[in-house]
């Protein structure tokens, strides 16, 4: 794709907007443990090393760039994502051109996709959606190229590749990669025997993860996503949200925050019968699928089927679409939009409040003289305070509130702590310190659970370092 005359400047200006939403963007909980995964990550693995709790491509990848940021890892991964959110941009518009679809239709349906909630918010914050989205997307290219009847082993490969490690980084992404292998074994003119090889690396870098820490490796990818969020809401005044019929509604309103849902209306509408279109359908059928699994549903799981969605939409859109649906799609572009800019302009703190509160933090850790690990539920804020995270915080608050998803003879081999073992793990190894106050409302997090960690520091008598923070305290051994 060419990046002369229009172009440029189009993209230039779409890549500062998403930096520039990504850095204004609140601060959310959920970044905890995929910043901690990338600052960890640089010389340790995943599962072996440090509970993770997602496949582990994201944690491999990013902890090179992580640790190149420094205290800037935080920022740095954020824009990170809004630039993989570009990638995917670009790779919808020529995989819609790959499959023919005209320059406008391609645009058209490229610019509706980027007006959606659930891409803003995903590539938004330091979360692990952005990456296997963006691989998703640049699979849809050669995919296409193939159904267009040029398929080549190079491509094939290629295919393989990035939907395997789609897979690698976000494990429902193996819901699309499983069903295009498939796809292939009946059409085999997209040569699965190199679909497969590119596949390889991907699977065996995954295998050997598995192989190095086989119970922690089922644990995180497996069992906790499967089980946490149910025992979590089933014991909080949020019962309502494990309810089945609530995943039809949610579904709905997350595709009606953007054109995903008149987008989805209209592919269905216009039947597709080509190859192109087919498997379009088949990936975002599948994408679908894997995102409604989880109990309860959120709106970031569905990004993996938007892809193939609107690269469907570029190919059956008409060159003159009717009054009708013109102003349907621009009242749901519209819609998309209005939860960022809310969101923005709330007035909750963003990552210039959060490099503030790392400032701050860090020169409590110099003052006090703390070269350990830092226990906290908000391990994101200390690569900017320049604090060691303590392994078994490395999941955030999202282990630490589990109840019997592990004995506590178990979680020391998973370098995992819950409130409930808490005392128990650390009077046999405590930490240097203790960090509290980024699990609140202001990051959308349970300040009961920093209230349990901050407990055990006044039970034991730690000294309290002045901090200056209206929100953290930090806590020493006295």
């Amino acid at each position: 794709m060419s990046l002369t005359g229009r172009r440029a400047p189009a993209i230039a200006a779409l890549a500062l907007a998403l930096a520039i939403l990504a850095l204004a963007r609140p601060i959310d909980h959920d970044e905890s443990q995929y910043v901690a995964s990338a600052v960890l990550g640089w010389g340790n693995l995943p599962y072996r090393d440090f509970a993770y709790l997602q496949t582990p491509l994201q944690a491999l990848l990013f902890a090179p760039i992580a640790a190149l940021l420094g205290h800037l890892a935080w920022p740095g991964l954020r824009l990170v994502n809004a630039g993989l959110g570009l990638i995917t941009l670009l790779c919808v518009w020529r995989a819609a051109r790959e499959a023919e679809a005209t320059k406008r239709n391609a645009v058209i349906a490229t610019a509706l996709f980027a007006t959606t909630d659930i891409l803003l918010f995903s590539i938004g914050v330091a979360r692990n959606d952005a990456l296997p989205g963006a691989l998703m997307a640049a699979a849809l290219i050669p995919i296409l190229r193939a159904a267009r009847g040029q398929p080549t082993p190079a491509g094939a490969f290629l295919a393989g590749l990035l939907l395997a490690s789609a897979a690698a980084a976000k494990i429902s992404l193996a819901f699309p990669a499983a069903a295009y292998g498939f796809y292939t074994l009946w059409h085999r003119r997209h040569l699965p025997l190199w679909v497969a090889a590119g596949a390889l690396g991907p699977t065996l870098l995954v295998a050997a993860l598995w192989i190095a820490a086989p119970a922690e490796f089922l644990f995180g990818v497996l069992v906790f996503p499967s089980a946490a969020p149910s025992e979590y809401y089933a014991a909080g005044d949020r019962a309502w949200k494990l309810w089945t019929l609530l995943k039809p509604v949610d579904t709905v309103k997350f595709l009606a925050l953007g054109p995903g849902l008149a987008a989805l209306l209209f592919v269905a509408r216009h039947r597709p019968r080509t190859d192109a279109t087919l498997l379009c359908t088949l990936l975002s059928v599948s994408a679908l699928i894997a995102a409604l699994l989880p109990t309860p549903i959120w709106r970031q799981y569905l990004l993996p089927m938007l892809p193939p969605l609107f690269v469907g939409l570029a190919i059956v859109m008409p060159e003159r679409l009717s009054a009708g649906w013109k102003a349907g799609f621009t009242v749901f572009a519209a819609a998309g939009m209005v939860p960022s800019l809310s969101a923005v302009l709330s007035g909750k703190p963003a990552m210039v409040a959060a490099w503030q509160e790392s400032t701050a933090i860090g020169e409590a850790l110099s003052r006090a003289d703390i070269k350990g690990p830092v226990a906290t539920l908000s391990p994101q804020f200390l690569p900017g305070a320049g604090g060691a995270i303590d392994p078994r915080f490395a999941t955030g608050p999202f282990y630490f509130r589990a109840t019997s998803l592990l004995t506590a003879a178990q979680e020391p081999n998973h370098k995992l702590v819950s409130a409930r073992t808490m005392a128990r793990h650390f009077a046999q190894a405590p930490p240097a310190a203790i960090l509290v106050g980024g699990e609140g409302e202001w990051t959308s997090g349970n300040p009961r659970l920093d209230a349990r960690l901050e407990g055990w520091a006044v039970e034991q008598r730690w000294r309290r370092v002045p901090l200056a923070s209206n929100r953290f305290r930090l806590y020493v051994p006295d």
